[in-house]
């Protein structure tokens, strides 16, 4: 009997063992001390990926410490009781230098309830090398995982390849794999985070595409980040459903990408019921799209509503869907787009030709997309030049079907140029309240209004973006 509960007593102080903190100091640590106090901290990331670690354990990174090596910790937080890294001390964050010996710095796979924050990471190999990230967030045959955070980190230098089909790379890469059990992520958070200098990509996911294995991602938020100096994609939802993406700003894309491939700011690509608010995008120079924003391939439901878009080569807005096994379990299509309540300035200005010739249409709709509804939008098109394409509205037939049932309302369109809408074959697309700054060529102004004034004053007109982002911006 004494043996019985001094097994049950042994097991239940196991169970809730006292959490820990460990310090890591790359100047003054020693891998041989116990890691349990500042002046016993350890010296390496080694150190701490020999480590299993508990609910409620805390591992802080020395400010102005600098680190190489990937970073891949082990052990699982619990709800109330996250595993957290953190710095400590006053200085620059902590700086983990993968220098490319592995496609990431930092890893997290296959475990939950961690909390990562303040750290500088970097990746550049002396070499571009395919699929290279600074944070990779895996779950792979392991089933839900949650409460994955990243918090206040730095991510930048990630030398990956530029080209999409080669595989490109990522600041941050959340990917949900496994065929034997499927995996995903419950209530991930990625927020407050700078990414700069990141090839190809800034923040991306990898999932269960297909509608045949559908298993979304739940309860994804990613606000408040910072994405510059990015050549490519933005941020892009792959395999998610009810993803919160606001607050974010993305600028400065370089005009580095291959001729022909393609990538725009904020998109959801087979993600459902995205919701997409309050981000600025701008300066995006991809070869082709190019657009701030994107409702794209078998997405459901997607909302993007209250953004500012300015000053991107592709346009405003990009929505489509490839006809290809369009109604097949693969592809169900693009379904149910709104836009509404953004702000377009000086958007489609790409000052070379694409594949197809100039082409920078501020709304490009294109392949087998239904009921899209885009309305309350203020679109501001200054003076492009002669070679820009001056397109407000292009559709197009990707893989073969066109759009359907998609409505144009109560938009505000300041134009200072000519202006073309090229609706092609499409019969049933409906423009009404619109107001138009002066006449469109060859369109049908019915059911629409056209200013009596052809004055273009873009200060006034700025004053008036600024005041409609001003009502906007309150959804905190």
């Amino acid at each position: 009997m004494r043996i019985i509960l001094l097994t049950m007593l042994f097991a239940l102080t196991s169970q809730f063992a006292l959490a820990e903190t460990y310090y890591v100091d790359s100047h003054k640590g020693n891998d041989n001390n116990s890691g349990t106090q500042k002046n016993k901290a350890w010296k390496s990331i080694y150190k701490v990926n020999q480590q299993t670690f508990k609910a409620g354990d805390k591992v802080l990174f020395k400010s102005g410490s600098v680190f190489t090596g990937a970073l891949e910790p082990k052990g699982n937080g619990e709800k109330n009781k996250p595993i957290i890294i953190d710095s400590y001390g006053k200085g620059a964050k902590p700086k983990i230098h993968g220098q490319g010996w592995k496609q990431h710095t930092l890893l997290l796979k296959n475990i939950e309830y961690w909390q990562v924050n303040n750290l500088f990471i970097t990746n550049l190999g002396k070499q571009p090398q395919p699929r290279r990230t600074g944070v990779t967030i895996e779950a792979n045959n392991i089933g839900e995982l949650h409460g994955i955070v990243l918090n206040k980190l730095i991510i930048g230098h990630i030398n990956g390849v530029l080209k999409k089909k080669q595989g490109g790379g990522h600041g941050i890469l959340v990917r949900s794999t496994g065929d034997e059990t499927q995996s995903r992520f419950i209530d991930l958070q990625l927020t407050n985070n700078y990414i700069h200098n990141s090839a190809r990509n800034g923040i991306g996911f990898k999932g269960y595409a297909n509608r045949k294995k559908w298993f979304p991602s739940l309860g994804v938020i990613i606000r408040g980040n910072l994405i510059e100096k990015v050549p490519g994609d933005g941020i892009v939802v792959v395999g998610t459903d009810g993803a919160l993406i606001e607050g974010n700003i993305l600028r400065d894309f370089p005009d580095t990408l291959p001729e022909g491939d393609a990538a725009a700011g904020i998109w959801p690509w087979s993600a459902d019921n995205t919701l997409v608010q309050y981000n600025e995008v701008s300066g995006h120079k991809a070869k082709w799209d190019g657009q701030g924003f994107d409702a794209d391939w078998n997405s459901v439901g997607t909302i993007i509503q209250h953004n500012y878009s300015h000053d991107n080569y592709g346009g405003f807005l990009l929505v489509c869907n490839n006809g290809n096994k369009y109604k097949q379990d693969i592809n169900i299509g693009t379904l149910r787009t709104i836009v509404r309540g953004n702000v377009s300035v000086n958007d489609g200005i790409r000052p070379y030709p694409t594949f197809k010739g100039m082409f920078s249409p501020t709304f490009h709709l294109t392949g087998p997309i239904e009921d899209t509804q885009i309305y309350d939008n203020l679109i501001i098109i200054p003076k492009k030049g002669d070679k820009v394409d001056n397109t407000l509205v292009e559709m197009d037939n990707w893989g073969g079907p066109w759009p359907i049932n998609t409505l144009f309302e109560n938009n505000q369109i300041y134009f200072e140029d000519e202006l073309q809408i090229k609706l092609k074959d499409i019969k049933d697309v409906l423009f009404k309240k619109n107001h138009f700054s002066k006449t469109v060529a060859n369109f049908d102004a019915t059911g629409n209004t056209v200013a009596a004034s052809n004055d273009f004053d873009l200060p006034q007109l700025m004053r008036l973006a600024q005041q409609k982002l001003d009502e906007n911006n309150n959804y905190e």
